[in-house]
Order: C-alpha cells, then structure tokens, then sequence
C-alpha cells in the first residue's frame, strides 16, 4: 500500500491486532445491547458498558464510552449528554465504543431500538445502510476520503435523512494513534488504506428529536 504522512503508525501496528481489536469491540457492544432496557437511565448503561469491558479484559479505553438515550442520540462525541434520561419503551439508543485489545485501538458504534415505533428503527437500520454504502464506495471506486463524506450526505439527503458532517471519521492504529495526527477521514485528500480509519455515519431524523449513529474500521 502507498501510505500518506497521515497514515503512519507505530512499530507495533499490525492489520490482524487491529481486527481483532475491532472484533473484540463488536463484542462489547452486543453484550452491552443486550443488558440495556427500557427504565434503565443512561448512567446506568455506561456502567454497565465499563463493566462489560472489564470482563472481556480490555487493557484501557482509548476513548470514552459513550451511551445516549432519546434526544441525545443527536449529540456529538464532543457534546454532553443532557441530563440522564430514562429510557422507554418505545425509544432508541447507540453505544459507541473505543478500547484497547492486543495494543491496539477498537473503535465501534451502532443504534438500537426499544419497542416498535416503525420510525426510530427505520432510523437505526438507515446509519447502518449508509455506512455499508459508502463503505462499498470505497472497496470499489479507491476514492478519498473527502469524496466519501460528499458521497455519504448525498445519499443520506436521497434517503430522507440529515447528515452530521460534524462528524467525519478518524485515524486508529496501534494505542496512541493520536501522535500521528492523521486528522479526519471526511477531510483526507487521499484514498484511506484499510486498517487505519474510522467511518463514522451519524444521521437525524428530519423533523423528530432523535437520530443514529453506526461507525467501524475501513478493513
């Protein structure tokens, strides 16, 4: 592979450990799913994520867990949850995830629904249809990273959804990516190589407070 300045990586990186890293994370996350239920607040289902990942051994977080019920799926990873809402039972939540495995950074994020509101799970199956657009634009075409985010709100505009492009993917690699400064996916000039990027897909409804988010490794 022909790598960019932005794409180095330390001398323990290795595509298998991030995959495992990934997979590992993709655990979580469902075990995690599984325990979250309606009347549960959203400290509650942090806690339980931390604990979730203490079981499977992680050896840090990289990155906060974040766990947002209702309105604050509409809120970046920078933002602050509001309050800590319940969930109900007719409601929708996403876990976003990154942690260590093997020295390398596991970086997921998907949404879920409670109950049957044909909406929020329409919203949900939507983050993730987008994602395996774009990420099917990528295997294919060996566009960048700009293109993939101008493609991304194309889609979602023809799908009937709104498009955070405050959220634009990001750099993983063997723990700490940070000191290579790789910057966002959404704003590479060049095509992304697998194993080294985060596709990240956040979406709102167009007119009700809640939205969906679903992100995993460029691999």
């Amino acid at each position: 592979m022909v790598a960019q300045p932005k794409e180095a990586v330390g001398p323990s990186y290795n595509i298998e450990s991030m995959r495992h890293a990934q997979a590992m994370t993709w655990c979580a996350i469902e075990r995690l799913s599984a325990l979250i239920r309606p009347g549960m607040r959203e400290s509650e289902a942090q806690a339980a994520g931390k604990q979730v990942l203490a079981e499977l051994d992680m050896q840090r977080i990289w990155h906060p867990l974040l766990v947002r019920f209702g309105a604050n799926t509409l809120k970046t990873f920078k933002q602050r949850s509001e309050g800590d809402p319940v969930l109900g039972e007719d409601d929708i939540f996403f876990i976003d995830m990154g942690a260590v495995w093997e020295g390398h950074e596991g970086d997921a994020g998907a949404t879920f629904v409670t109950g049957n509101d044909p909406q929020m799970a329409a919203c949900a199956e939507t983050a993730k249809e987008l994602f395996d657009r774009v990420q099917l634009k990528w295997r294919n075409e060996q566009v960048v990273g700009l293109e993939l985010y101008r493609y991304a709100q194309e889609q979602a505009q023809a799908m009937g959804w709104v498009l955070n492009l405050n959220i634009k993917g990001h750099r993983v690699s063997d723990f700490p990516h940070a000191v290579h400064r790789g910057g966002d996916l959404g704003d590479f000039e060049h095509y992304p190589n697998q194993g080294l990027w985060i596709l990240e897909i956040q979406i709102a409804h167009p007119d009700l407070p809640y939205g969906a988010f679903f992100e995993d490794l460029l691999a």
